[in-house]
């Protein structure tokens, strides 16, 4: 059996980081976890190949003509590329499989997919290749049950070109104890958070070889920190051996909530395993707005505050940020601006509230007649009829993006980040003599490049010596720090060109009709 493994293409967007990409000298940020963890499932006398469109593979006639199947897993915002690619298997007379959020909760719009493997693989997955197997395979495969993790496979990474991407991944546990209306991480995977043993993890860690080739090793979770007792007890600990033992220089990035602020000894035990850089949804600065999306973690406390004291631990935060709230007023445009500004996140994602399927908030706004059914899932869309008028929505997300992404707020915030900035952090410091000659080499051919694009080249190379002039007057210690956030200078500079070029953000804010009438509106392009 001949198997294409295809991982679908993202869109342009904040979150591809195509611009910083170019500073790595990579294609792309790290390869396609589940894919190839589906792939470590297959039977092993199976051939297999990968094509992956994010780092400028293409599917040739060749390719469909070679495959028996061609197996595709995406998620929500890869769903034009679905459809190309769809489209071609057609034309090649090819049959596809395919899984992933996209398609866990509306498969049906997929008409030329041949099979579904729905949910969790490690359950769905073996039906699917018994029945294969036995010539009466089904269209749909789906599980309301939970995995076993345990028993996940470590990827077949061998499938991928490691050397194209600027970051390893990995995934440590599934779920999440909280109830976000608007997020889909329960309804996929549960409230119970269900974690891998830490042999597990320093195996995977290890499948990649010289892990310290990456510049950055992501936790691909929802919420690490959703057990924090076998968190604290287990994996740290052992992560903090297997560093001091490796003496690894790279480190690693996350996905958390902000109450980690809550628990000195969660974020001193994180920094000595290597944590540095995490993700954390702050959403909105309005606590009404927090308590009708049910985001009660980051309610009842000073969130600007727990910013500034994470910073100062020696986290670097990165945060998502919504508009479109039905309890947004006008003024939450320059209470989102105020609060990124003030609280020195230089990396801030900002984008209009949408209900995916299987939500809490998707199920509210069917049943109040407020859903566009066609969109794109980039992030200045919405699948909303806003309470607010569509308008005022339209243009203050603008304003907060014209706002935010210029290259002197990005210089202010990110001065107001090295203010509180911890200069040594708590992991272990590596003498120069211990770091491996290559890590070295590449963060010397990483510095000549945004010297030689931001400094020399650079559109904003004004900002950007103005930023390493002031650190090195103010901070020297975090030099090293104001040159990576140089680096977000050029690529939130490259989204602000483009939004200021074309007059909006890639892509649009929906047009809903002035008159918010319950029927489904077709999107139109402003």
């Amino acid at each position: 059996m001949n198997i294409l493994l295809v991982y679908p293409k993202f869109p342009y967007s904040f979150w591809s980081m195509d611009h910083l990409m170019k500073m790595y000298g990579k294609k792309y940020s790290y390869p396609p976890l589940g894919l190839l963890t589906v792939a470590a499932m297959l039977p092993s006398e199976w051939n297999k190949k990968l094509i992956d469109l994010n780092i400028g593979d293409e599917i040739t006639l060749g390719d469909l003509e070679w495959a028996d199947y061609v197996m595709v897993s995406a998620m929500n915002v890869q769903e034009p590329s679905c459809h190309e690619i769809f489209a071609r298997c057609r034309e090649a007379g090819t049959r596809v499989i395919a899984g992933g959020p996209l398609f866990t909760h509306e498969f049906s719009r997929f008409t030329t997919v041949d099979h579904f493997v729905l949910n969790e693989a490690e359950l769905t997955l073996p039906r699917f290749l018994e029945d294969l197997a036995k010539g009466c395979a089904k269209r749909v495969y789906g599980s309301p049950e939970l995995a076993n993790v345990h028993e996940t496979p470590i990827p077949l990474w061998e499938l991928a070109d490691l050397d194209q991407y600027a970051y390893a991944v990995v995934q440590y546990s599934r779920g999440c104890p909280y109830m976000c209306d608007f997020c889909d991480v329960t309804a996929l995977f549960g409230r119970k958070p269900r974690t891998k043993r830490p042999e597990q993890m320093i195996a995977e860690l290890e499948a990649f070889g010289d892990i310290d080739r990456f510049g950055m090793v992501v936790f691909a979770d929802d919420n690490l920190m959703g057990n924090k007792k076998v968190l604290k007890s287990e994996l740290l600990p052992a992560l903090i051996e297997w560093r001091k033992r490796k003496k690894l220089a790279v480190t690693f990035a996350t996905q958390i909530t902000i109450n980690l602020a809550d628990d000195p000894e969660l974020m001193d035990l994180m920094l000595q395993a290597g944590f540095q850089n995490i993700f954390i949804g702050i959403e909105t600065p309005d606590d009404e707005g927090l308590e009708a999306c049910k985001k009660s973690q980051n309610r009842r406390r000073d969130m600007i505050e727990n910013v500034k004291l994470l910073h100062g631990a020696g986290f670097i935060i990165t945060a998502g940020f919504i508009v479109g709230f039905d309890t947004d007023t006008p003024s939450i445009f320059q209470r989102q601006i105020d609060f990124i500004q003030e609280s020195g996140i230089v990396i801030a994602g900002v984008s209009v509230l949408k209900a995916p399927p299987g939500t809490e908030l998707y199920t509210r706004m069917k049943r109040e007649g407020r859903l566009i059914e066609e969109f794109n899932f980039h992030e200045s869309e919405t699948n909303i009829i806003p309470v607010m008028d569509p308008d005022v929505l339209r243009n203050g997300y603008k304003r907060v993006l014209e706002t935010i992404y210029s290259p002197e707020n990005i210089f202010r915030r990110t001065q107001n980040l090295l203010r509180v900035y911890r200069s040594t952090p708590r992991t272990a410091a590596l003498k120069i003599t211990e770091i491996k000659l290559s890590v070295l080499a590449r963060y010397l051919a990483i510095m000549f490049r945004i010297i030689y694009y931001l400094g020399i080249r650079g559109e904003h190379r004004g900002h950007f010596w103005k930023l390493l002039g002031w650190t090195l007057k103010h901070h020297r210690g975090v030099l090293d720090v104001a040159l990576g956030f140089g680096v977000w200078i050029y690529d939130l500079g490259k989204i602000y060109e483009n939004h200021m070029a074309l007059g909006h953000y890639d892509s649009h804010v929906a047009k809903i009709a002035p008159d918010r009438s319950r029927r489904q509106p077709a999107l139109e392009h402003v």
